[in-house]
């Protein structure tokens, strides 16, 4: 399985995270989905188990808020992870998952910074301390994005910095050992978020790939090339090692099959690439102008 839960990106309600673990694991049948073809290591957000017997996955992504969070399912993870010689890769997501007053930009930005939060990143990263499995941290990813769709996005660059600062330094104290992903969605603008070399190990970008969005805003099918090329170049530019964190490709059995065999080759033009995480997923947050919420999930990304 990707996760411990289902990520719900607008902050809305969510299962309990056991609950979701235990579940996934009684689903997990594995029976017709595997990774892509190729040689780039490859990782999963996986709510429903459905990659829990594919021994090609060597990445376990986990979502998690830092409120509201049943923290022993981090050691859950952590067990499911090592029985499949997986690392963990774990997003947090710096608000309440439940409906809440709190969930407020102003709200968040004045709580980083006057300390109000700082026992919860103790406490998350307490717990990251003592996990078995190789450990990733990725926090406020996708700050460069303007689609509304994150409280943490689109802030004045220093902003973000310093509590990316102070949340990765709270971090470090209590886990020394874990590596820190610096995570923007890729587009122009990325690099005015960047906290720094020694705050940052790892680069993710993500790359989604509509069949819907590329007829309607572009006349024809995208590659995952023509996505990802200019994000990489943007995120290697600062010399690290490169990430898709977050990978979804839906449309018609040609489109899939072009996609699917492309994303994990091995090619010269990206020499730092050293990996790629499938979001096996429902989309929570709609996409603009009436295209929806995409069913990222490998079993439901081949339309008719």
């Amino acid at each position: 399985m990707k996760g411990i839960d289902q990520k719900n990106r607008n902050g809305h309600g969510r299962k309990g995270l056991a609950a979701a673990l235990t579940a996934a694991i009684i689903l997990a049948t594995g029976a017709g989905i595997a990774a892509p073809p190729g040689e780039v290591p490859f990782g999963v957000y996986d709510p429903d188990g459905d990659f829990a017997r594919d021994t090609e996955v060597v990445i376990e992504h986990l979502f998690l808020p830092w409120e509201d969070v049943y923290l022993p399912s981090l050691n859950d993870a952590d067990a499911y992870a090592q029985e499949r010689n997986r690392a963990l890769l774990v997003t947090l997501e710096p608000w309440t998952w439940s409906r809440s007053e709190r969930n407020t930009a102003r709200y968040l930005r004045n709580g980083i910074s006057s300390g109000e939060y700082d026992a919860n990143v103790a406490a998350v990263c307490n717990v990251l301390a003592t996990l078995k499995s190789p450990v990733t941290l990725r926090w406020g990813h996708e700050m460069d994005d303007d689609n509304g769709q994150f409280i943490w996005a689109g802030w004045e660059p220093q902003d973000y910095i310093a509590a990316y600062h102070h949340v990765v330094d709270l971090c470090r104290k209590s886990a020394p050992q874990i590596t820190v992903m610096w995570s923007p969605l890729g587009d122009e603008g990325m690099q005015d978020y960047y906290p720094g070399d020694e705050y940052v190990d790892l680069v993710g970008v993500s790359v989604f790939g509509l069949q819907a969005w590329d007829q309607a805003k572009y006349g024809h099918d995208r590659t995952f090339d023509e996505i990802f090329a200019p994000r990489y170049e943007r995120a290697a530019a600062f010399g690290k090692p490169v990430v898709v964190a977050e990978l979804g490709y839906v449309g018609d059995a040609d489109y899939v099959a072009m996609w699917e065999n492309s994303v994990r080759q091995v090619k010269p033009e990206y020499p730092a690439l050293v990996g790629i995480s499938y979001f096996n997923q429902l989309e929570v947050y709609p996409w603009p102008e009436g295209f929806g919420t995409p069913d990222w999930r490998v079993k439901n990304q081949i339309l008719e």
